[in-house]
């Protein structure tokens, strides 16, 4: 009886030790021969790595003959969206890009869509918002009836710019404003180079404001109204694939902790610990 509860415990341990490194190696979807890859990238746009790392994954791939960019976010950061734009640029020149909106795909969700090959929106998807925001709070005001002072030492005139502690000044406002009309521009003209647009056509449509996905089609910022499975379609037939091509999504790859730990909800955990960073707290980065 001892031998045989031995045995199975050492049968479990081998088990076991070899699911374990299985973690390492292993993948949900095991997809081969010609394919679509797909990219999902939703949220504020805080960080580029992931999305990033995934395009250029199906970039060297050969056998992904296009890749879909499923895109539901308002924007975020302006570094970021710029990082994912190039990367998308750099796809785009060596395979078709079809990038597709969802819900909404605003300011930087747009600027890194542009670059596609065609850009397919749902007719009620909230896009456009072609425009930089910086934003300030400032608490001067209430902590003077508080009765609290504060004082600053710094290296220079601006260093202080935009701190929430006192007034902005004109000499302030002019240097933010400097910032916000240069990231303005970038935005402008990464618009009119990825949809092919003249400038002052785009200028025109840069006031901030949103458009629904029908408006977009008629303004020329997107190219075709259509569902997520209208855009994959699409990449299959620019791809050579036909309309119902073999589909990969991709995922980062996941350690081993984190499902031992949290099991199914290992993904929503590392997701939600993602979230967490730290920008300067005087003011807000500019953002689109």
């Amino acid at each position: 009886m001892k031998r045989m509860l031995k045995f199975a415990l050492y049968i479990l341990a081998i088990v076991g030790f070899f699911t374990l490194i299985g973690g390492f190696f292993s993948t949900d979807e095991i997809t081969l021969g010609d394919r679509v890859g797909v990219v999902k990238i939703s949220g504020f746009i805080g960080e580029a790595d992931k999305a990033v790392e995934a395009l250029e994954y199906f970039r060297s791939d050969p056998a992904v003959k296009a890749v879909v960019v499923r895109v539901v976010s308002p924007g975020g950061m302006v570094a970021p969206s710029q990082e994912i734009h190039d990367e998308v640029m750099r796809v785009a020149s060596l395979k078709p890009v079809v990038a597709s909106f969802g819900a909404v795909a605003a300011s930087g969700g747009y600027y890194l869509s542009v670059p596609a090959t065609s850009i397919v929106a749902d007719p009620g998807t909230i896009t456009g918002s072609i425009g930089v925001i910086m934003q300030f709070q400032e608490y001067e005001v209430l902590l003077d009836k508080l009765g609290f002072r504060s004082r600053t030492v710094k290296s220079g005139a601006y260093k202080d710019s935009g701190s929430p502690l006192r007034e902005m000044t004109e000499d302030d406002r002019r240097v933010m404003q400097g910032v916000v009309d240069d990231l303005f521009d970038q935005f402008v003209v990464a618009v009119a180079d990825g949809r092919g647009m003249e400038k002052e056509k785009v200028l025109e449509l840069a006031d901030g404001r949103i458009y629904s996905g029908r408006q977009a089609l008629k303004a020329g910022l997107v190219d075709k109204l259509g569902s997520f499975y209208d855009a994959m379609n699409l990449a299959g037939t620019l791809g050579g694939l036909g309309d119902a091509p073999e589909v990969e999504y991709w995922k980062p790859k996941k350690g081993v902790l984190m499902p031992l730990l949290f099991g199914e909800d290992a993904d929503a955990v590392s997701e939600a610990a993602s979230t967490f960073t730290a920008y300067p707290a005087q003011y807000v980065l500019p953002g689109w």
